[in-house]
């Protein structure tokens, strides 16, 4: 019996989301009137963005550290590694980004640093999984729960946050908006539920915003 060809079509478009293509980069800073992605958005390769007149975009490969900002009016094609853009105007520029890092699943950081935790001694320093550009860190965090961010290189500096669930965007919870920065050069290790990442401010990090892909740590 042959199967209907809109039924066919429908099962196709059910199983499309499966193969869909990992995020690239992240929408970082948004202006006037955009279309196609929001702040904070990740986006795929493919995906088209447009800008209204006088509308600004900047958006940041998370493998290639490519900062991109893009004025409008035009409209802005995702790729690979950087981005087409028509009718609008495009700079760029490279920032500090981990970006080997930004391509680690979650279960995979967790159970590395539990391992270096676990073999921290007096001969044997904390080895850093990532490291970050900006001494107040932008964590990837979904729902409610406990934050625990301790420093693994000097015992004593530990912070404690309760989240609600209502962190941006449900997901994103910013030191930006602290008064809690962390110390340039530190080894710290986060946690979250069972998420896990040991990590390295970098010795010339900054408190307060900066380009968020160098302050990321992804813990979903």
């Amino acid at each position: 019996m042959k199967t209907p060809p809109l039924i066919v079509a429908g099962w196709i478009a059910l199983a499309a989301p499966a193969f869909a293509a990992p995020p690239v980069a992240l929408v970082e800073e948004i202006q006037g009137d955009v279309t196609g992605a929001e702040l904070m958005d990740y986006v795929v390769p493919g995906q088209t963005i447009r800008l209204g007149p006088d509308a600004t975009l900047v958006m940041s490969y998370l493998k290639s550290c490519r900062r991109e900002t893009v004025n409008g009016p035009g409209s802005v094609t995702v790729g690979p590694g950087e981005s087409k853009v028509e009718g609008a105007t495009l700079k760029n520029d490279v920032v500090n980004c981990d970006a080997a890092h930004a391509q680690a699943t979650a279960r995979e950081t967790s159970e590395v640093a539990a391992t270096i935790v676990r073999g921290i001694g007096p001969d044997n320093p904390p080895v850093a999984q990532a490291i970050i550009y900006g001494a107040s860190p932008i964590f990837e965090v979904s729902g409610r729960g406990t934050l625990v961010v301790e420093r693994l290189d000097q015992p004593g500096d530990r912070q404690q946050i309760e989240l609600n669930g209502r962190q941006f965007k449900g997901r994103f919870y910013d030191f930006a908006g602290t008064s809690h920065p962390l110390t340039p050069g530190g080894t710290y290790v986060a946690s979250f539920g069972a998420s896990r990442v040991v990590f390295r401010v970098d010795a010339q990090a900054k408190a307060g915003p900066g380009p968020a892909v160098g302050r990321l740590l992804r813990m979903n």
